[in-house]
C-alpha cells in the first residue's frame, strides 16, 4: 500500500486492507493548546500524530486513523488559542471512534494519547468500550507519568537533565517539533520555564490551578538544548517503547 493513513485513502482501499488482514487502527488523542512563547498550538497534535503512524508501522497489519486534534485543555486556557474539550465531549468523541471503527471490522483499536490531560478521560473511554464491543480488543497507552519519564530518560542519553527535557515545551518537545516542523518552531524565543519537580504533585497542582500556577511563560523545562537530530531520536525510541507497552499482558 502506498499509505497506511487512512485519511489519505479512498473507502475501497480502506475495505480492502481490512480485508487482507489490516484490522488494527491506531489513533493519537492530541490538543490544541500553548506550548510556550517557541511552540505552536498544534505540538501534541502533530507529535501524537507522528509517534501514531509509526507505532501502526511497527505493529504490522495495521492503519492510521485520523488523530483527534484537540483534547482536554482547560489548564491551558489562560493562554490565547488554546481550545479545549470537556471530559464528557472527548469521551463521547472516542466512543464514537470506537462504534465507527469496530463496525468497518477492525479488531483491535489502539488509543494513544499525547497530550497530558487526555490520559485519564482515554482510560475511562477505553473501559466502556470494551464494554460495549466485547469481541474488539480496545487499547491503548495511559500511564502519563511512565510517559514523561520515558521522555526524561530518552534525553538523560544526551546529556540533558529530566528538569530540561520538561514536561511540556522542553527540550524533548521542541526537539521532536524540530524534527517534524522546524519552519514553526521559534528559536528566537528560546527560554527556560519551571526547572523544577515535575512529579503527581505538580500535575494535580496544573490540573486544579492552570499552568500559570507552576510556569509563567507556559513551559515545563528548557528548549535551548533542543536539536532535530535528537527529535528524530526521540520520536522512533517513543514509538518502540509504546509498541512494547502495547503488547504487554494487562497487569492482574
Amino acid at each position: 500500500m502506498k499509505t497506511i493513513r487512512m485519511e489519505e485513502m479512498t473507502w475501497p482501499e480502506i475495505k480492502a486492507a481490512i480485508e487482507s488482514g489490516y484490522t488494527t487502527a491506531v489513533v493519537a488523542v492530541g490538543s490544541t493548546e500553548q506550548h510556550g512563547p517557541h511552540l505552536p498550538t498544534m505540538t501534541d497534535a502533530r507529535i501524537g500524530d507522528d509517534v501514531a503512524e509509526r507505532v501502526a508501522r511497527k505493529l504490522g497489519h495495521a492503519l492510521h486513523a485520523r488523530t483527534i486534534a484537540v483534547g482536554m485543555s482547560e489548564h491551558h486556557l489562560a493562554f490565547a488559542g488554546t481550545i479545549s474539550f470537556k471530559a464528557e465531549t472527548l469521551r463521547l468523541i472516542l466512543r464514537d471512534y470506537v462504534d465507527s471503527l469496530a463496525r468497518h471490522g477492525f479488531m483491535q483499536i489502539v488509543f494513544l494519547p499525547s497530550h497530558g490531560g487526555n490520559f485519564s478521560t482515554v482510560q475511562k473511554a477505553i473501559e466502556e468500550a470494551r464494554d460495549a464491543h466485547p469481541g474488539v480488543d480496545v487499547t491503548g497507552y495511559t500511564d502519563l507519568m511512565g510517559l514523561t519519564g520515558f521522555l526524561n530518560q530518552a534525553s538523560a542519553e544526551h546529556g540533558i537533565t529530566a528538569e530540561e527535557s520538561g514536561a511540556h515545551a522542553g527540550e524533548s518537545e521542541t526537539s521532536m517539533m524540530m524534527t517534524l516542523e522546524p519552519d514553526l518552531v521559534a528559536t528566537h524565543r528560546f527560554a527556560p520555564g519551571y526547572l523544577g519537580p515535575a512529579g503527581e504533585a505538580e500535575v494535580k497542582l496544573i490540573f486544579e490551578k492552570g499552568m500559570p500556577a507552576l510556569t509563567a511563560n507556559g513551559v515545563i523545562g528548557d528548549p535551548r538544548k533542543a536539536s532535530a537530530n535528537k527529535g528524530e531520536v526521540y520520536l522512533d525510541h517513543l514509538a518502540d517503547f509504546l509498541v512494547r507497552e502495547i503488547g504487554k499482558p494487562p497487569a492482574t
